[in-house]
């Protein structure tokens, strides 16, 4: 059974075509005809995307059929479309902490503030959110900058630097990313 759910809301006509294809489908099939009914069926839902044929501003995940007629398999190959557009969107955002970092427009984000962040800054603050121990200087050099060396660089410090210091003034915090005797940690 497929993890990508399709509600149909208030369109119960093109819920009953497609209700005739469902075995051939890759995504399951649903009805909503009220507003109950539709936010029931997303706060059970994970992965799912709303077809209508008309926008509606306080839905979200929203796919509007305005075009008709339209071959069905042309309108189920936009539906797989739209699937894979919010599973990369999905992707796209990272927690670390109480921040929310944008993978795609490279930006960290906590209630309305912003910022925008480099490539590096982003590998480097992924990198450290994934590991449950203080990372060393020598293992970021290697894993967020492919760089090894015997000669003493202080790349990786200048970097971390100013990362707390855009991240100090943006959002006020100075305990993002601390200093343990043996690397950087984010916990």
């Amino acid at each position: 059974m497929s993890n990508q759910n399709l509600i149909i809301y208030k369109f119960s006509r093109l819920y009953h075509i497609l209700e005739e294809l469902d075995l051939d489908l890759s995504f399951k099939i649903t009805l909503a005809e009220s507003e109950k009914s539709l936010n029931k069926k997303i706060n059970n839902l994970n992965n799912y995307l709303i077809l209508t044929n008309k926008r509606y501003l306080d839905i979200g995940n929203q796919f509007v059929l305005d075009i008709a007629p339209i071959n069905i398999l042309k309108l189920v190959e936009k539906i797989n479309i739209e699937f894979l557009k919010n599973q990369f969107n999905n992707q796209s955002e990272l927690k670390v902490k109480n921040y929310t970092i944008d993978l795609n427009s490279r930006e960290i984000l906590i209630n309305d503030n912003k910022l925008k962040l480099t490539e590096k800054e982003i590998n480097t603050i992924t990198y450290l959110s994934k590991s449950n121990k203080p990372v060393s200087i020598d293992e970021l050099q290697e894993k967020v900058w492919s760089y090894h060396s015997d000669i003493e660089s202080h790349t990786v410090e200048t970097h971390i630097y100013r990362l707390r210091k855009k991240i100090l003034n943006t959002f006020n915090d100075n305990e993002f990313i601390i200093s343990k005797k043996d690397g950087y940690q984010i916990k």
